[in-house]
Protein backbone atom coordinates (compact mmCIF):
# COMPACT_ATOMS: atom_id res chain seq x y z
CA UNK A 1 0.00 0.00 0.00
CA UNK A 2 1.37 3.40 -0.96
CA UNK A 3 0.87 5.91 1.88
CA UNK A 4 0.26 9.44 0.67
CA UNK A 5 1.53 12.30 2.81
CA UNK A 6 -1.08 14.71 4.02
CA UNK A 7 -0.41 18.15 2.45
CA UNK A 8 -0.98 19.70 5.89
CA UNK A 9 2.09 17.79 7.17
CA UNK A 10 4.31 19.32 4.49
CA UNK A 11 6.64 22.06 5.78
CA UNK A 12 5.59 25.44 4.50
CA UNK A 13 7.72 26.96 1.80
CA UNK A 14 8.79 30.60 1.99
CA UNK A 15 5.90 32.77 0.93
CA UNK A 16 3.26 30.19 1.93
CA UNK A 17 0.71 31.08 4.58
CA UNK A 18 -0.32 34.35 6.24
CA UNK A 19 2.10 37.14 7.05
CA UNK A 20 2.20 39.79 9.76
CA UNK A 21 4.52 42.76 9.17
CA UNK A 22 6.29 40.79 6.48
CA UNK A 23 6.95 37.80 8.76
CA UNK A 24 5.28 34.47 8.01
CA UNK A 25 2.94 33.47 10.84
CA UNK A 26 1.59 30.14 11.99
CA UNK A 27 -1.82 29.50 10.39
CA UNK A 28 -3.22 28.65 13.84
CA UNK A 29 -2.08 32.05 15.13
CA UNK A 30 -3.81 33.75 12.21
CA UNK A 31 -7.17 32.69 13.70
CA UNK A 32 -6.70 35.01 16.70
CA UNK A 33 -5.17 38.02 14.93
CA UNK A 34 -8.51 39.89 14.77
CA UNK A 35 -9.64 39.27 18.36
CA UNK A 36 -9.92 42.64 20.14
CA UNK A 37 -7.92 43.19 23.34
CA UNK A 38 -7.87 46.07 25.80
CA UNK A 39 -4.55 47.89 26.04
CA UNK A 40 -4.13 50.20 29.02
CA UNK A 41 -1.33 52.25 30.54
CA UNK A 42 -0.78 52.67 34.26
CA UNK A 43 0.94 55.70 35.77
CA UNK A 44 0.66 54.36 39.31
CA UNK A 45 -1.74 53.52 42.13
CA UNK A 46 -3.07 55.01 45.32
CA UNK A 47 -5.55 54.05 48.01
CA UNK A 48 -8.07 56.45 49.47
CA UNK A 49 -11.24 56.33 51.47
CA UNK A 50 -14.64 57.09 50.01
CA UNK A 51 -14.58 60.32 52.07
CA UNK A 52 -11.31 61.40 50.40
CA UNK A 53 -12.66 60.42 46.98
CA UNK A 54 -15.80 62.54 47.48
CA UNK A 55 -13.67 65.54 48.51
CA UNK A 56 -11.85 65.64 45.16
CA UNK A 57 -12.56 68.73 43.09
CA UNK A 58 -11.28 70.22 39.89
CA UNK A 59 -7.60 70.96 40.43
CA UNK A 60 -7.13 68.34 43.16
CA UNK A 61 -3.82 66.47 43.01
CA UNK A 62 -3.73 62.73 43.68
CA UNK A 63 -0.37 61.41 44.86
CA UNK A 64 0.57 58.11 43.22
CA UNK A 65 2.88 55.39 44.53
CA UNK A 66 5.35 55.71 41.66
CA UNK A 67 8.06 58.36 41.36
CA UNK A 68 8.00 60.74 38.39
CA UNK A 69 10.13 59.56 35.50
CA UNK A 70 9.49 55.85 36.12
CA UNK A 71 8.25 53.93 33.06
CA UNK A 72 4.54 53.32 32.58
CA UNK A 73 3.16 49.79 32.81
CA UNK A 74 1.57 48.60 29.55
CA UNK A 75 -1.17 46.06 30.20
CA UNK A 76 -3.13 43.88 27.80
CA UNK A 77 -6.41 42.70 29.32
CA UNK A 78 -4.99 43.60 32.74
CA UNK A 79 -1.77 41.59 32.31
CA UNK A 80 1.59 43.43 32.33
CA UNK A 81 3.32 42.86 28.98
CA UNK A 82 5.68 45.83 28.61
CA UNK A 83 6.89 49.15 30.00
CA UNK A 84 7.24 52.44 28.18
CA UNK A 85 7.42 56.21 28.27
CA UNK A 86 4.95 58.89 27.26
CA UNK A 87 5.58 60.68 23.98
CA UNK A 88 3.67 63.46 22.22
CA UNK A 89 3.17 63.13 18.47
CA UNK A 90 1.24 65.82 16.59
CA UNK A 91 -0.32 67.08 19.85
CA UNK A 92 -1.51 63.55 20.80
CA UNK A 93 -0.21 61.34 23.57
CA UNK A 94 1.42 58.03 22.70
CA UNK A 95 3.73 55.53 24.36
CA UNK A 96 7.17 54.35 23.29
CA UNK A 97 7.83 50.77 24.37
CA UNK A 98 11.13 50.58 26.23
CA UNK A 99 10.97 47.06 27.66
CA UNK A 100 9.02 43.88 26.88
CA UNK A 101 8.21 41.71 29.90
CA UNK A 102 9.62 38.20 29.48
CA UNK A 103 7.18 35.28 29.30
CA UNK A 104 8.71 33.92 32.52
CA UNK A 105 7.97 37.17 34.38
CA UNK A 106 4.39 37.26 33.03
CA UNK A 107 3.79 33.72 34.29
CA UNK A 108 5.36 34.55 37.68
CA UNK A 109 3.00 37.56 38.03
CA UNK A 110 -0.03 35.31 37.43
CA UNK A 111 0.75 33.18 40.48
Amino acid sequence: MNAQADPADKPAAPGDGPEFRGVRTDPNLDMVMDIPVTLSLELGHTRMSVRELLQLTQGSVIKLDRPGGDPLDILVNGCLVARGEVVVINERFGVRITDIVSPEERIRRLR
